[in-house]
């Protein structure tokens, strides 16, 4: 089997290419498992963020299968996957899962959310019936490395997150907070996030929307805000200086008629809206009004790397700690390979004791000499026992292959003298030499 890590981010495709690919958390079960069906994938997880879109699966396969299936699946069109994808394998496909649960292949450098959504890809994998025990085991050393980098590297200090760099842009439009509305759409982590900080700049008042009112009162009660219903959106839409949105809605929930209603009552006061959603809650139309800064989480780019610099010795730190995590991992699995091996190995020792055994009792049976039972079962244990190994040796010392002494040597703990350690060396040497083209 390989492991496959297959997806798009936010350095490789635009949002309108993202959002095309983007998973709802309510059909991830039924899409794992389809894919499971359709494209010969023996285990699978799927990461879908506002950033990213990436499939983790173990597979005889190669990446042609979940294309093709993701083609077929999604609103994407080949070509455009084509030049939008990366795929890795195996140890480079753990590293890259890696660095993304540890946060250095965010938008955001050392951003925390995304262990977070990668432990929920895991969940849903788990309760769909699609995660396997390699998969499994994958996403355990990742989140063991994500923990090590951050908890011993400075990467998650003096946090940048998307929802810090949605604030700071709302603060480049509207200079003091203290005299605006803010209206929230969705009640999840992010918006939360973003109530926070806004908050935290003395933000005059915050409107909380979302598709269940109870969840939306318990945010805005955490702030003296004001909770409401999507629903409501179109009529108490002209209070917000301030509109920052992230739900998971595969619709749009803001259209251009409704923004063009609120700036009339209005009188045309400015508007800043910022969508982080994918797919997008704002219509992309919204943009083309006069009186409204609309901002995508692509527009975060300039704020975000301000904010790079101070994290950039932390992100080198977090690295070699990745390049540990994926060595460890390699070692585990080279251990696992030998499973099997030892495993056949020890069921032929004890078939052999067994054997052995068997023909003791029947002397001691018939009146033998118990010691003399003891010392035959000793002797004939012992020599079926490297009846095997003694005849493979021999014959790859007679035909010079001195590298299996050494292994034979270290397999079997033998202390050998000095002089024979430095025979079988010096034989492995010359051996080596000669083959080599002169």
């Amino acid at each position: 089997m390989t492991l496959l890590a297959f997806g798009i981010n936010h350095t490789t495709a635009p949002l309108a290419l993202r959002e095309r690919v983007a998973f709802a958390p309510e059909n991830l079960h039924s899409a794992m498992q389809e894919a499971c069906a359709h494209a010969g994938l023996a285990e699978v997880a799927i990461l879908s963020t506002c950033n990213r879109t990436e499939i983790y699966a173990s597979s005889e396969s190669d990446a042609r299968a979940i294309q093709q299936w993701l083609v077929s699946h999604t609103a994407i069109e080949a070509d455009d996957l084509v030049k939008s994808y990366y795929c890795y394998q195996d140890q480079d496909a753990v590293r890259h899962m890696m660095k993304v649960a540890g946060g250095l292949d965010s938008l955001v450098l050392g951003e925390p959310q995304i262990l977070g959504q990668m432990k929920s890809a895991f969940a849903s994998a788990k309760e769909a019936g699609t995660l396997g025990a390699e998969l499994h085991a994958t996403f355990q050393q990742v989140f063991n490395i994500a923990k090590r980098v951050r908890t011993e590297t400075a990467i998650g200090e003096n946090p940048v997150s998307v929802a810090y760099a949605a604030v700071s842009l709302a603060q480049q439009i509207f200079s003091n907070l203290k005299q605006d509305t803010a209206l929230l759409i969705g009640a999840g982590e992010t918006i939360e996030l973003v109530a926070r900080h806004l908050a935290e700049q003395g933000i005059k008042h915050i409107i909380v929307a979302n598709r269940t009112l109870d969840r939306a009162q318990r945010l805005a009660s955490e702030f003296s805000g004001e909770a409401i219903l999507l629903a409501d959106i179109p009529e108490q839409l002209h209070r917000a200086d301030i509109v920052i949105s992230s739900t998971a809605s595969q619709l749009p929930l803001l259209g251009k008629g409704a923004v063009e209603s609120a700036l009339k009552k209005r009188k045309h006061k400015p508007m800043f809206m910022l969508d982080i959603a994918v797919p997008r809650d704002i219509e992309e139309q919204v943009g083309e009004l006069d009186d409204v800064y609309l901002y995508t989480v692509d527009d975060l780019h300039a704020v975000i790397d301000e904010n790079k610099k101070s994290r950039v010795a932390a992100a080198d730190q977090a690295e070699e700690i990745i390049n540990e995590g994926v060595e460890q991992f390699l070692r585990h699995q080279r251990a696992l390979n030998a499973v099997e091996t030892v495993k056949a190995y020890r069921q032929k020792a004890e078939q052999m004791r067994d054997a052995e055994l068997q023909k003791a009792l029947r002397s001691l049976q018939t009146g033998a000499n118990p010691e003399q039972v003891l010392q035959t079962l000793a002797r004939n244990l012992t020599n079926k026992l490297i009846h095997s190994p003694t005849a493979v040796l021999k014959e790859a010392s007679a035909g010079s292959r001195h590298h299996v002494l050494q292994v034979a040597q270290e397999l079997f703990d033998l202390s050998l003298p000095v002089a024979s350690i430095e025979s079988v060396n010096s034989a492995a040497n010359n051996s080596s030499d000669a083959s080599e083209p002169q």
